[in-house]
């Protein structure tokens, strides 16, 4: 049971994105905050796609 790249990167991209998020609202900038959001998205969409690759090697 190996954990897919997909899972990783998409991992990775969740927390990018929170702190893209989280910077915008310090700053009071929402097209960070929204750019932040929409990367988490595609973060866990990412990583979703990983795990169902998994899934399929098992």
């Amino acid at each position: 049971m190996t954990i897919e790249k997909d899972e990783i990167v998409g991992k990775g991209k969740q927390m990018k994105g929170k702190v893209r998020e989280e910077v915008g609202k310090v700053t009071g900038n929402n097209t960070e905050q929204i750019k932040g959001k929409i990367e988490q998205v595609e973060g866990k969409v990412q990583e979703e796609v990983g795990k169902v690759k998994r899934k399929l090697q098992d």
